[in-house]
């Protein structure tokens, strides 16, 4: 059993059976359950729109080096350069380039979780800069030196008194003070670092090939301050972020902001050309894109999981998840949890040491019901295990005990000849452990099914 997959049977263990942190997560959850419901009401034909979104997103996965070199052309046509980043070390290597080029010190973050994947925090400390989340729920994560615990909601496993008490130990603000205090205060706070900084980095919630622009999409109004101040803009986006064309936002927009916050469309759309032109009075000098690969090229090899690709990161998945409501963001140990997490964290990181990810669900088929592309994530994530077991890369007991299950399960004789006392000493004395020691190990009857039946209907 390798070490990150025994880490995570002891986290999720202790996770799950902390009360304070399930309820905690059930009650932001359950919040959320009821904006979406009420979100729905938007729609005439839901199920219609989560199919259009799929076949496109499946168009665009299926053509990705068609569109990514005609987003290339388009943003590049109006100033703005783009950057490719095979991997995490060259992307790391382009933003420092572009910094110490600059000169710049102080760098200004919208929220966004490729910049989790590449650690740009702990890069930009360790190179000696001032690095400051924007967005409400990274400041406090960051403040707390956390990582964010959702793909949409940094903050979700933290109380209102929590973040008070935080706030209290690193800006002697009182203990007791209110949510209204404290965003006030971050807002005042970050209004100067805006001003300061020499560098805005943010994600892209869509790339459009047709125009070569940056869809950006938020509901604090940060991202609109990291870009209008700063006179570089690095956007660092995944390839996988592509869409056809402008008119597809009439789509994708709310889609996403019904499924990740039961709104009808978020607050504020932004959709960046690139560097500001001469007649505009604000906005950045210089703007880059950085095209993330990361690995996404090696999932396009699989027929089955490239369309985990398809993702637009709405967390809907994992609010519907029972396993992720259980064991929270930080059992998973990477940057994108829950069921698309599972699916494709194994194949970012490595199949051989994160499988275990993908055996992690129940298979409940909630994750594919909700998700606004209609990615089917519960057979994905077979698909994965599937995998998994053909490399050998699970334990060698497991797969003995499956093989034999799958022996027994062929061969009915085996199962019906012991007697229903041998049967339960076999299971009592090699199931046990497996089966834990908070369920009752299940009991064979005297007499099967198969031997009721027969007597009842000879």
């Amino acid at each position: 059993m390798n070490y990150i997959y025994q880490r995570f049977l002891e986290d999720a263990e202790k996770i799950s059976f902390d009360p304070e942190h399930r309820k905690r997560l059930n009650y932001n959850i359950g919040r959320y359950d009821e904006q979406v419901n009420r979100g729905k009401d938007q729609y005439q034909n839901m199920e219609l729109a989560k199919r259009r979104a799929a076949n496109l997103k499946h168009k665009v996965i299926n053509n990705l080096d068609k569109y990514l070199v005609e987003f290339e052309n388009n943003f590049s046509k109006r100033g703005g350069k783009v950057l490719w980043a095979p991997n995490e070390k060259d992307a790391q290597r382009e933003i420092m380039h572009i910094l110490k080029k600059a000169r710049a010190q102080v760098i200004v973050k919208q929220k966004t979780m490729v910049s989790e994947e590449l650690e740009l925090n702990e890069l930009f400390e360790k190179n000696k800069r001032e690095v400051f989340e924007t967005d409400l729920g990274e400041f406090i994560v960051q403040l707390a030196g956390e990582k964010p615990y959702h793909i949409l909601t940094p903050a979700m496993h933290k109380s209102k008194e929590d973040v008070a008490k935080l706030f209290h130990e690193k800006f002697n603000m009182p203990a007791d003070s209110k949510p209204e205090q404290i965003t006030q205060f971050v807002r005042e706070k970050l209004r100067g670092e805006f001003i300061r900084a020499d560098v805005c980095i943010t994600g892209g919630n869509f790339l459009i090939a047709d125009v070569g622009a940056v869809a950006l999409t938020e509901n604090e109004g940060n991202g609109l301050l990291c870009m209008a101040f700063p006179k570089i803009h690095i956007a660092i986006v995944g390839i996988e972020k592509l869409i056809p064309s402008l008119e597809d936002l009439d789509l994708f927009l709310p889609l996403l902001a019904q499924h990740g916050t039961g709104q009808s469309i978020t607050v504020y759309n932004n959709i960046v050309f690139g560097p500001r032109n001469e007649f505009e009075p604000d906005g950045p000098e210089e703007m880059y894109v950085i095209l993330l690969d990361n690995r996404r090229t090696e999932l396009l090899k699989f027929k089955e999981q490239r369309r985990a690709l398809s993702c637009i990161r709405c967390g809907a998945c994992l609010n519907g998840c029972p396993v992720y409501r259980s064991i929270g963001g930080y059992t998973y140990k990477t940057t994108y949890s829950g069921p698309v997490g599972s699916v494709i964290s194994p194949h970012f990181l490595g199949l051989k040491e994160f499988n275990h990810l993908s055996f992690a669900s129940s298979l409940c088929g909630k994750c594919t019901e909700v998700c606004p592309v209609k990615i089917p994530l519960h057979e994905l994530l077979l698909h994965n295990r599937h995998e998994a077991v053909l490399k050998k890369y699970t334990s060698y007991p497991w797969r003995t005990v499956v093989t034999a299950w799958k022996i027994m399960m062929l061969h009915r004789w085996m199962i019906d000849r012991p007697k229903a006392g041998l049967k339960n000493k076999l299971i009592h004395r090699f199931g046990k452990k497996m089966w834990g020691p908070r369920r009752t190990l299940p009991r064979f009857a005297q007499k099967s099914f198969k031997q009721q039946w027969k007597e009842r209907n000879p």
